[in-house]
């Protein structure tokens, strides 16, 4: 399988319905109580790309991109419009907006992570997908130059700095991302409401590991 380096319209996957799932294998005891365990360390999403009501351009744009993946053989970009950066939703993303490692004076190559607190827990994402000139990254609290301190594969989700950051110093990064999906459907059906606008009822797309 091979995954293209192309975003779905970001504009026909905004209102899209979806978001992460996690698979939990549960067994209630004859106690009553339950153990619960899970095979997946990291959730993965679902979305559902159904247009209701768009212009026939629009249809015709869904179907170009459907075909030219193969339906589900290949792998593209998706916007997640709930979650795509590491800052607030009304805020651009910064060179600090969090921690993903720290310096040992040898290592040169970080993965970027998306870290997602609620309390005293925390959940770690590796990002894969970061998208081109948007990541930010920091050592300490300096901002470090694009191209010159380090630079970014956007295409596997890894900074590699030109020097290995100092032992001990905080490595910081802020950037927007997008998820690696692919079609979980080898149709799509469509239908024509008026002369000017269509309906595709349902078109699922699932995150992939790449």
């Amino acid at each position: 399988m091979k995954f293209h380096e192309v975003r779905f319209p970001a504009s026909l996957s905004f209102g899209s319905l979806g978001g992460p799932e996690r698979h939990t294998d549960i067994v209630t005891l004859a106690n009553g109580f339950e153990e619960r365990n899970t095979p997946w360390a990291h959730s993965r999403r679902r979305y559902d790309a159904g247009l209701a009501m768009r212009s026939l351009d629009d249809i015709e744009t869904v179907i170009a991109f459907f075909e030219a993946r193969q339906g589900q053989i290949h792998g593209f970009r998706w916007k997640d419009w709930t979650d795509f950066k590491t800052s607030r939703a009304a805020e651009i993303p910064a060179y600090d907006d969090l921690e993903i490692a720290r310096g040992d004076d040898v290592t040169t190559v970080f993965p970027l992570i998306k870290t997602y607190r609620s309390g005293e827990i925390t959940y770690q994402r590796p990002i894969v997908k970061p998208v081109l000139g948007t990541v930010r990254i920091g050592l300490g609290d300096v901002e470090q130059q694009d191209g010159i301190h380090y630079e970014v594969d956007t295409s596997a989700g890894v900074v590699t700095f030109a020097h290995p950051p100092n032992d001990g110093i905080m490595i910081t990064a802020g950037f927007e991302f997008d998820v690696p999906v692919r079609f979980d459907t080898d149709r799509i059906q469509t239908s024509v409401a008026s002369f000017q606008a269509g309906e595709v009822p349902s078109i699922p797309v699932v995150e992939i590991r790449v």
